[in-house]
């Protein structure tokens, strides 16, 4: 009986390694050189929350003269989300056939599939907003552009790994049979994967809406041009409007597609 209640007895902690001391003397510093390159001092926090307090005196009551304008930003950032969410989630998925180890024709096209989509991820879409810009302009295709970019790095990373974790049992019976490859992706392949497939995109739409909103700040169209005229104008009532339409957005997106998600799972 004492030998089982010992056995059953949780493990201590074990001496930390010299790996594990280095790394934590590394955070360490990391975190005190941050906190002393911010210069985040008592006083400036004071004056920060003043500040704060004088943007919300003048913010509120939100003003509400442009709200059709607003109201337009609104949709077009929406529409930004949606057009770069469904074209990145469909270019994805053979980006990802090629990234999954069982699908891959070849171990260099999954090894340059991995890299391209490790590529997209690792560039923030704020970049790719600027990047997109200065290619084609102002205006929102610069953003459809960096939503769609970041998306692919999104969803080609899930939706690889996804693949990865299906039953061969179905894949292998249609190859046996002499099956296509587009008849294995659609027959076995798509009807097992497509609700982590719709799940996985609509948390892709839900972050889009957030990236829609910050690359309109980089002229990429939308409801974040006109915060961002807002507030270098000192209209502190107008953009209090705008961002209050941007929380509703977002919450109803998010809602939406969490109702999406309970109906496919």
């Amino acid at each position: 009986m004492e030998h089982k209640q010992r056995a059953e007895m949780p493990k201590r902690w074990g001496k930390p390694s010299v790996l594990t001391w280095i790394l934590g003397i590394a955070l360490i510093l990391i975190i005190v050189h941050g906190l002393d390159r911010s210069e985040l001092t008592v006083a400036r926090l004071f004056e920060g929350a003043g500040r704060l307090a004088e943007f919300t005196a003048h913010a509120f009551p939100p003003n509400v003269n442009r709200l059709n304008e607003v109201l337009i930003a609104a949709f077009e950032t929406l529409e930004i989300a949606v057009i770069g969410t469904l074209a990145g989630a469909l270019l994805s998925i053979p980006i990802a056939l090629l990234a999954a180890q069982n699908t891959t024709p070849h171990k260099s096209l999954y090894v340059g599939a991995r890299t391209f989509i490790s590529f997209l991820r690792a560039i923030p879409d704020l970049v790719w907003g600027l990047i997109f810009v200065v290619a084609i302009g102002l205006g929102p295709a610069p953003g459809i552009f960096a939503i769609t970019v970041d998306v692919i790095g999104f969803c080609g990373r899930f939706f690889s790994e996804r693949i990865e974790e299906v039953d061969e049992g179905p894949i292998n019976s249609l190859k046996v049979s002499g099956a296509p490859i587009i008849a294995i992706v659609t027959g076995a392949l798509l009807p097992a994967t497509l609700p982590s497939f719709t799940a996985t995109t609509l948390f892709a739409l839900e972050q889009a809406i957030r990236s829609a909103v910050v690359l309109g700040l980089v002229g990429a169209g939308g409801i974040g041009v006109e915060l961002q005229t807002s507030m270098q104008m000192l209209l502190y009532d107008e953009a209090l409007t705008i961002i209050l339409i941007i929380f509703l957005i977002v919450i109803m997106i998010e809602r939406l597609s969490a109702w999406i998600r309970s109906k496919i799972i």
